[in-house]
C-alpha cells in the first residue's frame, strides 16, 4: 500500500527475477552477451582507427564512450556531445550525451556513449558493426562545429554537408533493412523520416511550404524575389546547391503570407529533402559561412503533380537580390554585376563650431563649454562628480541633440536595415529598439547605433554625432547602389523594395524633425510623470519596458520616448522633441528636478557601466571590433548576409585581446589616458588603456584592451598613467632629483557591473 514502508515478499519482483535467471541460463542468452561485448569492442576499434578518440582506450562492457572534441571547427570550437548526439539521431543512430574526463560540467559534455545490446539483439555482427562505424565516423568527422556569440559567452553548434547528411540517412536505412525486422511495423514518412531518394515521378511536382517563416525561407532558398510576391502571384525561379550549381527550376506561388506552393520541373526528391533540411537547420548551405541559420521552422509537404507549365522556367533570370543560397558558391553561373568603387568620405571643414538647439540654455546655466564632434557642447555645469552621482542617485539631464536622428520608412526599410547592420532587424517588434553596428567592408565598425521600430515599415536610427555625416553618406551610397559593399563580389548591391531615408535634424523634414535629449537615473520616470499628460499616455509611459518606445504628449510636448540610455541606468529615457521645443522641454525637466549634466559625466558614467565609445573601444587606433568590446552578441552570425560579415567573422576568429574594466587601487592616482600601457607582474605590456575617468566612489576606473590570458577578473596589472605626456630621461641618463614614471596598480573588474 505504501511502497518502501512495508516488508514482505513481492511476488511480481520474485517472478520477474526468476524469469530473468532462467533466460540467463540458456545458451542463446550467453551467446547474445558474448556477441554484445564483441560488437562493443569492434565498434570501439573501428572508430579509433578512423581517428575518433575512444575514452578509456576501449571497453570491457556493452558500452563505449567517444570523445567528440577531437573534431574541431575553423573557429576552434570542438564538436560537443550534445551536437553529435542530435546529428546522429537525425540520421537514425540513437546515442546519449556523455561527460568525459576533463569536462567541467555535465551541461556541456564532450562525448557520446553508444551501447550494443539492442543492435546485437537485432542481429548485428562484426561485419555490420564495421558498416555502422564507417557511417558514424563519416558523419562526425564531416561536422563543422562553430560558436555563436551570446550575451554571456557563446553556444557551441554544428552543421554538416547536405550530401553527407542525406547519404548517411540512406546508409543507415539500408543497413537496418539488411538485418530484417520481426514485426509488421509500418515506416513513418515526413515529418518523422524523409530521404533523398523518396520516389517522385519525372513529371513536374508541387510542394506546399507553410509556416510563419515560409516566405523568408524561400526568399533565401530561391533566386527570385519572393518577398515581392502578393497573394495569388507567382514567378519563375531557380534553386541552387550550396556551391551555386543548379538544383532545379520551377515556379513559386504565394497562396497567403504563411503558405506558398513551389512547382518544380525536375529533381523533386532532392528539392524536398533540401528545403526540409534547411528548415531543420543542421546542414551547411553556404560553403563560405557555416553560421547561417535558415528561417524556420516550416512544413514542406508533397501536394502532387503540378498543373503549371514549367517548360520555360529554365530560362528564368536570376533575381537581382543581395543574397540567396548559392550566390557566393564557386559554381554560381549568374553575374555579380559591374564592380563598384570603394566608399570614400572626407569630413567637411568647419570654420566655426556648430551649436545645438540648447546652446543658449547652457550659457544661461553657466556651463563650461568645449568642442565635441564639431559642436560647442557643455562639459560640466557644477562638478563632474556631482553630476555623475546625480544620475546614479536621482536623475541627470543631457543635451544629446548633436546626435544624428535618421528615419527609414517604407516597404523596403526593414530589409535595408537588416542588410546594412549587424543585429536582426527582422526580429525587432513594433515599439521596441535594439543596439547594433554599421560595419565597413573590412569588418571594423563604421559606427554603433540604436534602431527603434515605430511601425511595420517605420524606423528611427540614432547615430553618434562624430559619425553623423559619414553615416548619412554611407547609407545613401548603399541605398543608391553607388559603392562596393563586398570585396569578394564587388558588384553586389543592397536590393530592397522602395523606401525613404530622411535626416530628421535637417530643416527639410519640417514638422517631423526630431532631436535627442537624455533623462537618466532612478527618478527620471517620476520627473517625466510629473509633467502630466493624458491617462493613456502616462499609463504607456509608466509601463514602458527596457528598450521600448512610444509616442506620447507629456507636459504638452509632442514626444517620442524610449527607455534607453548610455549611462548604465535601467530607469533611463531618451526623449525626442521637435528641435523648436527642445529648449523649453530641457528647461521644464530641470524645473521638475532633473540635474543638468555635461559630457564629462556622460563619459564617466558610460565608462563605469562598461559601455564602449566609438574611437576608443570600437574601431580607433587598434581597429577594435564589437566582440573585443564585449558586444559580440549584437552581431548576429546567423544572418545570411550583412555588410562586412565575412571580414568581421575572420577578425573575430583571429582576435587575441579583449576590452576589460579596471580600477586603480590608489584613490589619489593620476588618471590614465587612452594609449597608456598596462603591464603584468613581469613587466610585459599586455594591454592599452582606451578610456578612464572617475567612478561613483572617487576611484579612477577605466577600460583597456588587454591580451586574452590577462583579462580575467581580479587579475592585478600596473598602468603607466600619463605616459604620453610625461617628460622622462632615459634611465641610464637620470640624475638626482629627476622624476621617473611610477606604475599604478590596477585590478581587473567584471566586464560589466553586476
Amino acid at each position: 500500500v505504501f511502497p518502501g514502508e512495508q516488508g514482505g515478499p513481492h511476488m511480481n519482483s520474485i517472478a520477474g527475477l526468476a524469469v530473468a535467471l532462467r533466460f540467463a541460463q540458456t545458451e542463446q542468452f550467453k551467446q547474445l552477451q558474448h556477441q554484445t561485448l564483441a560488437n562493443a569492442r569492434r565498434l570501439a576499434k573501428k572508430l579509433d582507427e578512423r581517428g575518433l578518440r575512444v575514452v578509456y582506450k576501449g571497453t570491457d562492457s556493452h558500452m563505449i564512450v567517444v570523445d567528440c572534441s577531437t573534431v574541431v571547427g575553423p573557429d576552434g570550437t570542438p564538436l560537443s556531445g550534445d551536437m553529435a548526439a542530435r546529428i546522429l539521431d537525425l540520421i537514425g543512430v540513437v546515442g546519449n550525451r556523455q561527460t568525459v574526463p576533463g569536462d567541467t560540467s555535465a551541461l556541456r559534455p564532450s562525448g557520446i556513449r553508444l551501447g550494443t545490446p539492442w543492435i546485437t539483439q537485432r542481429g548485428f555482427d562484426e561485419a555490420k558493426i564495421d558498416e555502422l562505424a564507417t557511417i558514424i565516423a563519416d558523419v562526425l568527422q564531416s561536422c563543422v562545429p562553430y560558436s555563436m556569440p551570446l550575451a554571456k559567452g557563446s553556444e557551441a553548434r554544428a552543421r554538416l554537408p547536405f550530401g553527407v547528411f542525406q547519404e548517411a540517412k540512406i546508409a543507415i536505412r539500408e543497413l537496418v533493412d539488411s538485418i530484417g525486422i520481426d514485426t509488421d511495423a509500418a515506416v513513418d514518412g515526413y515529418p518523422h523520416f524523409f530521404y533523398l531518394d523518396d520516389g517522385y515521378s519525372n513529371q513536374g511536382q508541387t510542394f506546399g511550404i507553410s509556416g510563419k517563416q515560409a516566405g523568408r525561407l524561400l526568399d533565401i532558398a530561391l533566386t527570385s524575389d519572393v518577398a515581392s510576391l502578393g497573394d495569388g502571384q507567382e514567378q519563375p525561379t531557380h534553386l541552387l546547391e550550396a556551391d551555386g550549381s543548379l538544383m532545379a527550376t520551377g515556379i513559386v506561388e504565394r497562396i497567403s503570407a504563411d503558405e506558398y506552393h513551389l512547382h518544380v520541373a525536375n529533381n523533386a526528391g532532392r528539392v524536398a529533402a533540401w528545403l526540409r533540411s534547411l528548415s531543420d537547420d543542421f546542414v551547411i548551405f553556404d560553403e563560405k559561412d557555416p553560421y547561417i541559420t535558415a528561417p524556420g521552422p516550416v512544413s514542406v509537404t508533397y501536394i502532387g503533380e503540378t498543373e503549371k507549365n514549367l517548360s520555360k522556367t529554365a530560362d528564368a533570370a536570376y533575381g537581382e537580390k543581395t543574397y540567396f543560397i548559392g550566390k557566393d558558391g564557386k559554381n554560381f553561373a549568374g553575374t555579380g554585376g559591374a564592380s563598384l568603387p570603394a566608399f570614400a568620405f572626407t569630413e567637411p571643414e568647419l570654420t566655426e563650431m556648430l551649436t545645438t538647439p540648447l546652446h543658449a540654455v547652457h550659457l544661461q546655466l553657466g556651463a563650461k563649454m568645449g568642442e565635441f564632434a564639431g559642436y560647442d557642447m557643455p562639459l560640466w555645469y557644477d562638478k563632474v562628480m556631482n553630476e555623475h552621482l546625480a544620475v546614479r542617485n536621482s536623475a541627470g539631464l543631457f543635451d544629446v541633440t548633436h546626435m544624428g536622428v535618421f528615419e527609414a520608412i517604407g516597404a523596403g526599410a526593414e530589409d535595408f536595415l537588416n542588410l546594412v547592420t549587424t543585429n536582426s532587424v527582422h526580429l525587432l517588434k513594433t515599439g521596441r529598439s535594439h543596439y547594433t553596428f554599421l560595419l565597413n567592408t573590412d569588418g571594423v565598425p563604421h559606427d554603433d547605433l540604436m534602431i527603434y521600430k515605430l511601425g511595420d515599415e517605420h524606423f528611427f536610427i540614432v547615430v553618434n554625432a562624430s559619425n553623423n555625416d559619414k553615416n548619412w553618406a554611407w547609407l545613401n551610397a548603399i541605398k543608391n547602389g553607388e559603392v562596393c559593399i563586398d570585396p569578394d563580389m564587388p558588384g553586389r548591391k543592397v536590393v530592397t523594395a522602395p523606401f525613404e531615408l530622411r535626416d530628421l535634424r535637417d530643416p527639410s523634414a519640417g514638422e517631423d524633425r526630431r532631436v535627442d535629449i537624455a533623462l537618466q537615473g532612478p527618478k527620471s520616470l517620476d520627473i517625466l510623470m510629473s509633467l502630466g499628460g493624458s491617462e493613456a499616455d502616462l499609463k504607456a509611459l509608466k509601463a514602458l519596458p527596457w528598450a521600448g518606445i512610444i509616442r506620447a504628449t507629456i507636459g504638452g510636448f509632442d514626444l517620442i520616448v524610449s527607455r534607453t540610455g548610455y549611462t548604465g541606468e535601467r530607469v533611463a529615457f531618451e526623449v525626442f522633441p521637435h528641435p523648436d521645443q527642445a529648449a523649453a522641454l530641457f528647461t521644464t525637466l530641470i524645473e521638475a528636478g532633473a540635474v543638468p549634466c555635461g559630457l564629462a559625466a556622460r563619459d564617466s558614467l558610460r565608462i563605469e557601466a562598461g559601455l564602449p565609445l566609438y574611437g576608443h573601444e570600437l574601431a580607433g587606433p587598434h581597429n577594435m571590433i564589437p566582440s573585443e568590446a564585449g558586444m559580440g552578441s549584437y552581431v548576429k552570425f546567423s544572418k545570411p548576409w550583412f555588410v562586412g560579415k565575412a571580414a568581421y567573422v575572420a577578425r573575430d576568429i583571429a582576435r587575441d585581446s579583449q576590452i576589460v574594466r579596471f580600477r586603480m587601487e590608489n584613490k589619489g592616482a593620476r588618471p590614465a589616458h587612452q594609449g597608456d600601457p598596462l603591464v603584468d607582474d613581469k613587466g610585459r605590456v599586455v594591454g592599452i588603456v582606451t578610456s578612464c575617468s572617475i567612478d561613483s566612489e572617487g576611484y579612477q576606473l577605466g577600460q583597456a584592451l588587454v591580451k586574452i590570458g590577462s583579462h580575467k577578473r581580479n587579475t592585478q596589472l600596473a598602468v603607466f598613467a600619463g605616459s604620453e605626456r610625461a617628460k622622462v630621461r632615459p634611465l641610464n641618463n637620470m640624475k638626482f632629483g629627476d622624476r621617473a614614471i611610477m606604475p599604478e596598480t590596477v585590478t581587473i573588474l567584471w566586464r560589466f557591473p553586476k
